[in-house]
């Protein structure tokens, strides 16, 4: 299941991120990547342990943690720290797998990736998100504040910029349901619960749907 996210930060919170981003530090984007990644990424990161960083940090889980559908979506268990990337004029990210496994304390099970858009895409050229599917490729380039996401286990890349600066957010989430057949029915059903009972309330029937959708996680769930 691949989901996009509209207005993922508060009007506020976007103008703290956009502004604290107009004057960060960014380095190679190579020193994150695996050896095999490394030999086609082309991008910056944002120089992370700051202070500064660890505020933005702290705005982006505030929000990631109050989104409904993204709770809905990924049931997260545990996420990555956010990291920052940027990318200028002929930079790019070729076709790469994300690690399957994440840091050290913590470690964390790759489920999820996620991309939260920081840029007008009205002011770069290129840059879209595409994600390999059995049926096909799908491109993403969405508004300011729009999030994408998506299965760890895709094969994705970033295209060329050819004008402007794309900056975004990405993450990775360890989900308490890990099978994604599984998430996408638990999704499926809370989205239908959700509006069973904002159109007719608390009924024996929303009762049903709210004992299966439960004990359908107390099943999956892997706490």
């Amino acid at each position: 299941m691949i989901l996009t996210i509209p207005d993922v930060l508060l009007a506020d919170e976007l103008a703290t991120l956009l502004g604290a981003l107009a004057h960060a530090e960014f380095q190679d984007g190579r020193a994150t990547a695996g050896w095999n990644a490394r030999t086609v990424k082309n991008n910056q990161q944002m120089v992370p342990g700051s202070a500064q960083g660890m505020d933005l940090q702290s705005i982006l889980v505030k929000a990631f943690s109050r989104n409904v559908l993204f709770q809905m979506a990924a049931r997260p268990k545990i996420m990555r720290p956010v990291m920052f990337n940027r990318y200028t004029d002929g930079m790019h990210y070729g076709p790469h797998m994300d690690d399957p496994i994440m840091g050290n304390q913590p470690m964390l099970r790759a489920d999820l990736s996620l991309t939260l858009f920081l840029s007008d895409p009205r002011s770069y050229d290129g840059g879209e998100l595409t994600i390999e599917l059995s049926g096909g490729s799908r491109q993403f380039k969405l508004p300011v504040n729009h999030m994408v996401v998506y299965p760890s286990t895709t094969l994705h890349q970033v295209t060329a910029v050819t004008r402007g600066v794309r900056i975004a957010a990405v993450t990775w989430v360890q989900s308490v349901i890990r099978d994604p057949a599984h998430r996408e029915l638990l999704y499926d059903l809370d989205t239908a619960h959700r509006a069973l009972f904002a159109q007719h309330g608390k009924t024996r029937e929303v009762d049903l749907i709210t004992k299966t959708l439960t004990n359908l996680v107390r099943m999956w769930a892997e706490p």
